[in-house]
């Protein structure tokens, strides 16, 4: 069963259902097994050719690169975040070669593929008793730098993953938003045959 009220119309395996992005930590470490066990899951996840685009870079809380990883959030995802065990900023390869081939040419699937993962990752995360929250509030460009990320990779968003907190340690317009969130019917998303808008 869900330990969440979120309600469905069809029969949707609980662990979606569990799987949120709460902004309230407990500040614990993350030891490195259960992270290496997100990672793993995040390898499972399909990708075009089987390339795997995805790179994961990550500091934990009690790490050397810990500060220098929460200031290339925005300050508004710092405030929270900082509580968080583990930061991890998400990257896909946007070239990629064939099978066989050492040639590269643009990867058409690098933030699909990546984007899969990502959500691998932060199902096996519930699955462990922690959450995931992904945000994009981040300083692309100082992150790039500061990251030494190559120019043929994207940074796709930055995670921070730990288990859940308790509200309190938020603002208090962030507590009122501490809660699983609803989703749009189906029929918003899922149409038979054309476009519609």
């Amino acid at each position: 069963m869900p330990t969440t009220s979120r309600t469905v119309t069809n029969p949707v395996e609980p662990l979606f259902l569990d799987r949120w992005s709460p902004r309230a930590f407990d500040a614990s470490v993350m030891p490195q097994a259960d992270l290496d066990t997100l990672f793993d899951a995040a390898r499972w996840a399909p990708s075009a050719f089987n390339y795997q685009p995805w790179r994961f870079l990550y500091a934990h809380r009690d790490g050397a690169d810990w500060d220098r990883f929460l200031d290339l959030l925005v300050p508004a995802n710092q405030n929270w975040a900082r509580h968080a065990s583990v930061l991890i900023f998400i990257l896909s390869d946007t070239q990629m070669a064939s099978p066989g081939s050492e040639a590269l040419r643009p990867s058409h699937s690098h933030s699909f593929d990546a984007g899969a993962a990502w959500m691998a990752l932060a199902l096996q995360a519930t699955r462990l008793g922690y959450q995931a929250h992904g945000m994009t509030g981040v300083d692309f460009d100082r992150a790039r730098t500061a990251l030494a990320v190559p120019d043929r990779f994207r940074i796709e968003a930055a995670v921070a993953v730990g288990r859940q907190g308790d509200k309190s340690i938020l603002p208090e317009a962030l507590q009122a938003r501490e809660t699983p969130s609803e989703r749009n019917p189906i029929d918003r998303h899922a149409f038979a045959g054309n476009f519609v808008s």
